[in-house]
């Protein structure tokens, strides 16, 4: 039985106000509304997700402001990833803000041994023809296959000429699809959602596929992971 009946409009009004008061003093006043619209559709979204994806974990909805000149307390959004790692992880991301909801799969932003894994399989041949298929492939789903948090490099990376015929790839610090479902689509506040995220996880397969046999998970000291478990 499907538990996700879809994210209620004062979800969306709820991180407006957010955006615009972004204190303890409303998160206090707006709990109930955050536990009822936002934080169980999220959990039963993700529930419902188990059935054919691994299990996500939900990111704390407070800020980390140790080391950051904005001492806002609370994130804009809330947020459940497969993974543990934010740099260096390759796996599922979905997000709900006031813009609606982002569906990803990919690596955000990858560690230097897996952008080492990722330039030298782009470089090779027959990998780096496949990859260049895929990315027509997605995209002829609309589900375009993006760089990444980070921006490219802007000259040829360390090893790799400029006038290699994929350097405009080898720049890349990542690969992920983006799939982004604004407030105005109707899906957002019904039972379809869940249908949409499956389509956009189970689309992104290509990439899936490319990324566990090229590039893998970093092998590198993990960095502190900011989640806590459902």
């Amino acid at each position: 039985m499907q538990n996700f009946q879809g994210f209620p409009s004062e979800a969306i009004t709820f991180f407006e106000g957010l955006e615009r008061d972004n204190s303890k003093t409303y998160w206090e006043a707006n709990k109930a509304v955050w536990e009822s619209t936002v934080h169980k559709p999220m959990e039963d979204l993700l529930e419902d997700l188990e059935e054919e994806f691994p299990p996500l974990r939900l990111l704390r909805p407070y800020r980390d402001v140790r080391f950051s000149k904005d001492k806002s307390p609370y994130k804009l959004s809330i947020a459940a990833a497969s993974e543990t790692r934010g740099k260096g992880g390759v796996g599922l991301y979905i997000q709900l803000s006031s813009t609606g909801l982002m569906v990803a799969y990919g690596a955000y932003t990858m560690r230097s041994d897996q952008l080492e894994r990722f330039r030298a399989a782009l470089a090779h041949d027959l990998y780096g023809a496949q990859f260049e298929k895929l990315l027509s492939t997605l995209a002829a789903l609309s589900l375009p296959v993006t760089s990444g948090g980070e921006a490219p490099l802007k000259t040829a990376p360390l090893g790799y000429t400029k006038d290699h015929p994929r350097i405009d790839l080898l720049r890349w610090k990542g690969a992920v699809v983006i799939k982004e479902f604004g407030v105005e689509e109707e899906c957002l506040q019904t039972p379809q959602a869940l249908e949409e995220v499956k389509a956009v996880w189970h689309g992104a397969e290509p990439l899936k596929d490319w990324l566990e046999a090229h590039v893998g998970p970093s092998r590198e000291p993990s960095e502190k992971a900011g989640t806590r478990s459902r």
